[in-house]
């Protein structure tokens, strides 16, 4: 049998590479020639850059080519105090990216479980699913076996029952995942 030639090869693999350079919770795009100011400033935690570009009158909610906005990029990064400002500057707290993430995804990803108090005391809705996998901001903490965050959410009124697309709730992945202390906050809700 005759091997491929390499351009096939190549061919065949570009939709998924395609896919693997899109944008995800996983993955954000950083680009920074394509990046507004203030999400530059968001992702780095610079208070005092956010602060300059909300005076200047930067809109809170610019949006990248991913459309991450400054919220999501301090929610994925654990910036609180930046966070916080820019809730205080009226930032959406559910506006989600390409693929339906939320900050409060995010952060519940990452395990910020302070950021994520915020979000949900501001109302950030713990229910909503991302687009990609239907993972919920509870499911992707009990995955990860962030019981703090898990248990953030439970207070903030997450629901346990949610299927992601594959069938799969919160307390099954912590079960495949060997989460023992998430399942235990699961099972007492």
């Amino acid at each position: 049998m005759k091997a491929p030639h390499p351009r096939s090869v190549y061919l065949l693999l570009l939709p998924a590479l395609l896919l693997l350079a899109g944008c995800s919770a996983e993955q954000p795009a950083t680009a920074e020639t394509d990046t507004p100011a203030l999400i530059v400033a968001a992702e780095a935690g610079d208070t005092l850059r956010i602060e300059s570009l909300l005076s200047a009158h930067d809109p809170v909610d610019s949006r990248d080519s991913c459309q991450w906005t400054p919220l999501m990029k301090a929610a994925l990064n654990g910036h609180t105090q930046a966070a916080d400002r820019l809730i205080r500057a009226g930032a959406g707290l559910d506006l989600t990216d390409n693929g339906g993430y939320t900050a409060l995804m995010l952060a519940a990803s990452n395990n910020h479980a302070a950021l994520l108090k915020t979000l949900l005391a501001q109302g950030a809705d713990p229910n909503l699913q991302e687009s990609t996998k239907g993972w919920t901001a509870l499911i992707w903490a009990a995955k990860r076996g962030h019981a703090e965050s898990v248990a953030a959410l439970l207070a903030g009124g997450a629901a346990i029952g949610i299927t992601d697309f594959a069938g799969e709730t919160a307390r099954s992945w912590a079960g495949k995942n060997h989460h023992p202390e998430v399942i235990r906050l699961l099972d007492s809700s």
